[in-house]
Protein backbone atom coordinates (compact mmCIF):
# COMPACT_ATOMS: atom_id res chain seq x y z
CA UNK A 1 0.00 0.00 0.00
CA UNK A 2 2.88 2.38 0.58
CA UNK A 3 3.63 2.66 -3.14
CA UNK A 4 -0.03 3.50 -3.84
CA UNK A 5 0.11 6.10 -1.07
CA UNK A 6 3.30 7.52 -2.54
CA UNK A 7 1.77 7.66 -6.03
CA UNK A 8 -1.28 9.50 -4.65
CA UNK A 9 0.99 11.88 -2.76
CA UNK A 10 3.00 12.62 -5.88
CA UNK A 11 -0.17 13.27 -7.89
CA UNK A 12 -1.61 15.57 -5.22
CA UNK A 13 1.67 17.51 -5.08
CA UNK A 14 1.90 17.78 -8.88
CA UNK A 15 -1.65 19.10 -9.08
CA UNK A 16 -1.34 21.33 -6.01
CA UNK A 17 -4.35 19.73 -4.32
CA UNK A 18 -5.18 19.05 -0.68
CA UNK A 19 -6.91 15.94 0.62
CA UNK A 20 -9.22 15.11 3.51
CA UNK A 21 -11.05 11.94 4.54
CA UNK A 22 -14.31 11.18 6.32
CA UNK A 23 -14.36 7.57 7.43
CA UNK A 24 -17.00 5.43 9.01
CA UNK A 25 -16.59 1.68 8.62
CA UNK A 26 -12.84 1.77 8.01
CA UNK A 27 -12.30 3.56 11.34
CA UNK A 28 -9.28 5.59 10.28
CA UNK A 29 -7.52 3.02 8.09
CA UNK A 30 -7.62 5.20 4.96
CA UNK A 31 -6.07 8.07 6.89
CA UNK A 32 -3.47 5.72 8.35
CA UNK A 33 -2.44 4.53 4.89
CA UNK A 34 -2.19 8.11 3.61
CA UNK A 35 -0.14 9.34 6.56
CA UNK A 36 2.28 6.40 6.34
CA UNK A 37 3.89 8.31 3.47
CA UNK A 38 6.77 10.61 4.35
CA UNK A 39 5.79 14.19 3.55
CA UNK A 40 2.04 13.56 3.54
CA UNK A 41 1.59 16.78 5.53
CA UNK A 42 2.28 18.60 2.24
CA UNK A 43 -1.20 17.68 0.98
CA UNK A 44 -3.13 15.81 3.69
CA UNK A 45 -5.18 18.10 5.94
CA UNK A 46 -6.93 15.61 8.23
CA UNK A 47 -9.94 13.43 8.76
CA UNK A 48 -13.10 12.85 10.69
CA UNK A 49 -13.95 9.36 11.86
CA UNK A 50 -17.73 9.52 11.79
CA UNK A 51 -18.63 6.10 13.10
CA UNK A 52 -22.00 6.98 14.62
CA UNK A 53 -24.93 8.59 12.86
CA UNK A 54 -24.79 11.42 15.41
CA UNK A 55 -21.25 12.31 14.33
CA UNK A 56 -22.23 11.98 10.68
CA UNK A 57 -25.03 14.53 11.18
CA UNK A 58 -23.76 16.83 13.95
CA UNK A 59 -20.08 17.04 13.03
CA UNK A 60 -19.88 16.23 9.33
CA UNK A 61 -23.23 17.69 8.24
CA UNK A 62 -24.97 14.70 6.68
CA UNK A 63 -28.70 15.39 6.67
CA UNK A 64 -30.75 13.31 9.12
CA UNK A 65 -33.35 12.94 6.38
CA UNK A 66 -30.78 11.32 4.11
CA UNK A 67 -29.91 8.72 6.75
CA UNK A 68 -33.60 8.12 7.54
CA UNK A 69 -34.57 7.72 3.88
CA UNK A 70 -31.59 5.76 2.50
CA UNK A 71 -29.84 4.33 5.59
CA UNK A 72 -26.39 5.10 6.95
CA UNK A 73 -24.88 2.64 4.49
CA UNK A 74 -25.93 4.14 1.17
CA UNK A 75 -24.59 5.96 -1.83
CA UNK A 76 -26.30 9.19 -0.74
CA UNK A 77 -24.71 9.15 2.71
CA UNK A 78 -21.26 8.42 1.24
CA UNK A 79 -21.70 11.35 -1.14
CA UNK A 80 -22.86 13.75 1.60
CA UNK A 81 -19.97 12.62 3.82
CA UNK A 82 -17.50 13.40 1.03
CA UNK A 83 -19.12 16.69 0.05
CA UNK A 84 -19.50 17.98 3.59
CA UNK A 85 -16.06 16.67 4.50
CA UNK A 86 -14.58 18.73 1.70
CA UNK A 87 -16.28 21.78 3.16
CA UNK A 88 -15.47 21.28 6.87
CA UNK A 89 -11.90 20.15 6.26
CA UNK A 90 -11.38 22.95 3.70
CA UNK A 91 -9.76 20.62 1.17
CA UNK A 92 -9.82 20.30 -2.60
CA UNK A 93 -10.77 16.64 -2.61
CA UNK A 94 -12.35 14.41 0.02
CA UNK A 95 -12.79 10.66 0.24
CA UNK A 96 -15.47 9.09 2.42
CA UNK A 97 -16.76 5.65 3.23
CA UNK A 98 -19.63 3.95 4.97
CA UNK A 99 -20.23 0.25 5.16
CA UNK A 100 -20.89 -2.97 7.02
CA UNK A 101 -17.55 -4.52 7.93
CA UNK A 102 -19.13 -7.44 9.80
CA UNK A 103 -19.54 -9.91 11.30
CA UNK A 104 -22.87 -8.37 12.36
CA UNK A 105 -24.83 -5.35 11.20
CA UNK A 106 -26.36 -6.71 8.04
CA UNK A 107 -30.00 -6.00 7.28
CA UNK A 108 -32.40 -7.13 4.55
CA UNK A 109 -31.01 -5.72 1.31
CA UNK A 110 -27.70 -4.69 2.91
CA UNK A 111 -25.33 -7.61 3.37
CA UNK A 112 -22.08 -7.96 5.24
CA UNK A 113 -19.22 -6.46 3.27
CA UNK A 114 -21.35 -3.76 1.60
CA UNK A 115 -19.45 -0.48 1.34
CA UNK A 116 -20.04 2.82 -0.40
CA UNK A 117 -17.05 5.03 -1.18
CA UNK A 118 -17.65 8.73 -1.76
CA UNK A 119 -15.40 11.20 -3.54
CA UNK A 120 -15.96 14.94 -3.78
CA UNK A 121 -14.05 17.48 -5.85
CA UNK A 122 -15.11 20.84 -7.23
CA UNK A 123 -16.20 19.13 -10.47
CA UNK A 124 -18.72 16.97 -8.60
CA UNK A 125 -19.46 14.37 -5.96
CA UNK A 126 -19.62 10.68 -6.75
CA UNK A 127 -19.99 7.29 -5.10
CA UNK A 128 -19.17 3.70 -5.85
CA UNK A 129 -20.69 0.57 -4.37
CA UNK A 130 -18.57 -2.43 -3.40
CA UNK A 131 -19.35 -5.83 -1.91
CA UNK A 132 -16.49 -7.54 -0.12
CA UNK A 133 -16.53 -11.12 1.13
CA UNK A 134 -13.86 -11.24 3.81
CA UNK A 135 -13.86 -11.03 7.57
CA UNK A 136 -14.12 -7.68 9.35
CA UNK A 137 -10.45 -6.79 9.01
CA UNK A 138 -10.27 -7.91 5.38
CA UNK A 139 -13.38 -5.91 4.48
CA UNK A 140 -11.98 -2.77 6.09
CA UNK A 141 -8.66 -3.25 4.28
CA UNK A 142 -10.39 -3.90 0.96
CA UNK A 143 -12.53 -0.78 1.33
CA UNK A 144 -9.48 1.37 2.15
CA UNK A 145 -7.56 -0.04 -0.81
CA UNK A 146 -10.35 0.49 -3.34
CA UNK A 147 -10.91 4.02 -2.05
CA UNK A 148 -7.24 4.87 -2.57
CA UNK A 149 -7.16 3.14 -5.96
CA UNK A 150 -10.18 5.21 -7.05
CA UNK A 151 -8.54 8.39 -5.76
CA UNK A 152 -5.42 7.63 -7.81
CA UNK A 153 -7.54 6.90 -10.92
CA UNK A 154 -9.48 10.13 -10.39
CA UNK A 155 -6.35 12.23 -9.89
CA UNK A 156 -4.80 10.82 -13.07
CA UNK A 157 -7.96 11.77 -14.99
CA UNK A 158 -7.74 15.43 -13.94
CA UNK A 159 -6.23 17.70 -16.56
Amino acid sequence: MTSLGQEIGNLLRQKGLTLGVVESATGGLVSHLITNVLGSSDYYQGSVIAYSNDVKTKVVGVKEDTISKYGAVSDRVAEEMAQEGRRILAVDICLANTGIAGPGGDTPGKSLGLFYIGLSYRAGTYSRKHNFRGNREQNKRSAAEVALAWLKEYLISLK
